[in-house]
């Protein structure tokens, strides 16, 4: 028994519960919220609660939600599909393009343009919302192939 493959297997069970999905959505205003301020602890406090997210929630008792859904179709995009998540190749592109306009948030959150920072921002997760909604509906309809045989 493969000791990282069981640990990495924990991780992305708990990382499938709805609430670190959603609560991870909640990190990009946060951040950009601190670079505004230029507050540092909210800015680590954030950037920590990104590294800790994956484990914090239990198991889902289903995958019956989009956002647990969303967490197993990176999963089989990444580990069975082996596609990267950044690439020219749809819908790996959203998260390429989703780059440079955090980058943009980010920045204008530094130079004090909230509106900027707020559209911006708004725009990288419209994006990553995009790219994963995108992976849903492949993972589901790739689940509904593999049942129907």
């Amino acid at each position: 028994m493969d000791p990282l493959g069981s640990v990495s297997d924990t991780v992305w069970r708990r990382h499938a519960n709805p609430k670190s999905g959603w609560s991870r959505v909640l990190v990009t205003p946060v951040l950009l919220y601190a670079v505004y301020r230029r507050d540092g602890r909210i800015a680590a406090l954030a950037l920590a609660f990104t590294v800790v997210n994956p484990v914090l929630f239990s198991p889902p008792a289903t995958d019956d939600a989009w956002m647990t859904r969303v967490v197993l179709a990176e999963r089989w995009w990444i580990d069975e599909r082996e596609e990267a998540v950044l690439s020219r190749s749809y819908p790996a592109v959203l998260n390429l393009i989703n780059l440079p306009v955090f980058a943009y948030a980010f920045l204008s959150a530094y130079r004090k343009r909230p509106v900027r920072a707020t559209l911006a921002g708004l725009a990288s997760i419209l994006l990553k919302l995009r790219f994963v909604d995108e992976l849903v509906r492949r993972y589901d309809a790739e689940r509904a192939g593999s049942s129907g045989e």
